[in-house]
């Protein structure tokens, strides 16, 4: 399956947290010839479906979402992982006949996919350590102000609290004494053969979303959230300063299994913590010219997302 310049078309469906794009790949993959590869940097962990809104093990066994429950909590994932990992899983679909859809809101995955990735160091534990302790001194804002000396440019979309990101910005810098964004000005290209047909799955209210966040996030509750990260919390070889454990939703109900905040307190926290990111999802998206936004409360929606399945299954 390919364009008239030969290259593989694929459907990309970006969009915020609680917006319905799972629901919406199920309504096109019960309709077309199409595969579902996930671009979600939590639902590759096995024993996190729940707060993920991971699809049911039903939906699963009908049609079988790549990049799912294919990693421990205890491992990490980075976005030079998830290309590799999705280009395989593209030239599988194409070897199967079928349009690959892309379908999430990790961004940072997807931008790795469509502009490229940057050529970094690798993890170092003893820096990483290094950085950690200092950070228990003096606090990740802190951590931010030092890195915003050294990296302006990296410190300006990452935010004050964000450890994990400004560990890596730091721990980048302090193993090869040149900046991320360096880096990242040095980006490699994209794969050539991927013609990407990018869409985003966008409420136009953005109240109504947040409310529809909140209603979410204590559905997840009742269909046993809390239990799901007791039982994470319980494992030995898992601890808050995991990527898996740093996900939204999980990290605060932890805090409140570390006894640092009542349960009330958690669940707000990560209600607020939510929609903060849905709000960093929104600002990236409308950043994005190459992106067409289609609203799911229009009545054509998901018509307009099908006529455009429709299209590019023609080619295969």
């Amino acid at each position: 399956m390919s364009d008239a310049a030969g290259r593989i078309p694929v459907l990309l469906i970006m969009g915020p947290t609680g917006a319905g794009k799972t629901d919406l790949a199920i309504h096109l993959a019960e309709r077309f010839p199409i595969e579902i590869v996930s671009v979600d940097s939590a639902m590759v962990y096995r024993g996190m479906d729940i707060g993920t809104g991971k699809p049911s093990r039903e939906i699963l066994s009908r049609h079988p979402h790549h990049l799912v429950d294919i990693l421990d909590p205890s491992e990490t994932y980075s976005a030079g992982q998830f290309v590799r990992d999705a280009r395989a899983a593209i030239d599988q679909i194409r070897a199967h006949g079928r349009l690959p859809v892309l379908v999430g809101g990790t961004m940072l995955y997807f931008r790795a996919l469509r502009r490229g990735l940057a050529t970094l160091p690798g993890a170092d534990r003893d820096v990483r350590a290094a950085i950690d302790r200092q950070a228990s001194g003096i606090g990740w804002p802190a951590m931010h102000a030092e890195l915003a000396s050294i990296d302006a440019r990296s410190a300006a979309r990452i935010r004050p609290n964000d450890a994990q990101r400004i560990q890596r910005a730091l721990e980048v810098y302090r193993i090869s004494g040149r900046t991320l964004s360096d880096f990242h000005d040095e980006t490699r290209p994209p794969d050539p053969d991927l013609a990407f047909s990018t869409y985003a799955w966008v409420p136009g209210n953005r109240e109504r979303l947040y409310a529809s966040i909140r209603t979410r996030f204590h559905q997840m509750l009742r269909s046993g959230l809390l239990e799901e990260v007791r039982q994470l919390h319980l494992r030995a070889d898992l601890n808050s300063d995991l990527p898996a454990i740093r996900a939204v939703g999980y990290r605060q109900l932890w805090e409140y299994l570390d006894e640092k905040v009542p349960l009330e307190a958690a669940i707000e926290n990560a209600i607020v913590a939510t929609r903060h990111l849905a709000r960093r999802q929104l600002i990236w998206l409308r950043a994005d010219e190459g992106v067409t936004c289609v609203d799911p409360v229009e009545s054509d929606a998901r018509a307009h997302i099908e006529r455009e399945v429709e299209r590019l299954c023609h080619s295969l």
